[in-house]
């Protein structure tokens, strides 16, 4: 019996070390595989940022252009200082490590098992900013109509709506600031997805240049001067 049960515990922990080591091994070498920003004549007349605080990629964009005014869909109201900025970053990622984690001293292993394991909600953190400065990693690139168009798309999507089609917001006071604000979204974050997943797929639907996959900021900004 004994020798059964030590049995299982080594092919549990060969397992667990093997998949550590391959997870490891993804993580290095499929970030360093970029696929090409997609080619277009058109004018690029929109900037948009990059930022991140080195662990965590946001995707920062005009807060109103004649595409559209994300006052109205993300209240300023929604923020402690009730004040909007010339930009709106947008950052998805675990409710537990947002909402239960303001430092890593505070990380929980429940609240990252459940993060790594499909096994919590997502929310979408938004911030407006009047700048970029303060930030680890800054990268500014430039989009076309039909670019930013897309962008949008993609980050309206991953909010949850109510009956009305409004962002639902998330009462906390697991603020990060004045300006920012958290809401209920859509997915679900996991080892495969993270928050710099979801930021490297936002630069695949705007026809940006991107990493084949990434987990880290590193995977993203190491394709984009900064």
């Amino acid at each position: 019996m004994i020798k059964k049960l030590l049995k299982y515990f080594l092919k549990t922990l060969l397992f667990v070390v093997g998949f550590i080591v391959l997870y490891g091994v993804l993580c290095l070498l499929l970030p360093l595989i970029p696929i090409s920003a997609e080619k277009t004549t058109e004018p690029k007349t929109i900037t948009i940022y990059l930022l991140s605080n080195g662990m965590h990629t946001d995707l920062v964009l005009p807060t109103q252009n004649e595409f559209i005014d994300w006052t109205t869909k993300v209240s300023p109201d929604d923020t402690k200082g009730k004040k909007r900025g010339d930009w709106l970053a947008f950052g998805w990622g675990d409710k537990g490590f947002y909402l239960n984690t303001p430092t890593w001293a505070d990380l929980k292993f429940s609240t990252a098992v459940k993060a790594a394991f499909w096994m919590s909600d997502s929310a979408m953190h938004t911030t407006y900013l009047g700048g970029t400065e303060g930030y680890e990693k800054v990268a500014q690139l430039s989009l076309t109509a039909a670019q930013y168009k897309r962008l949008i798309g993609y980050i309206d999507q991953q909010f949850d709506k109510d009956a009305q089609g409004k962002y639902i917001p998330i009462p906390t006071n697991a603020v990060y600031g004045t300006t920012d604000a958290f809401y209920e979204a859509k997915s679900t974050y996991n080892f495969l997805y993270t928050c710099n997943t979801w930021a490297d797929y936002g630069l695949r639907a705007a026809g940006q240049k991107y990493a084949l996959w990434t987990a880290t900021d590193s995977g993203i900004f190491r394709h984009y001067k900064h």
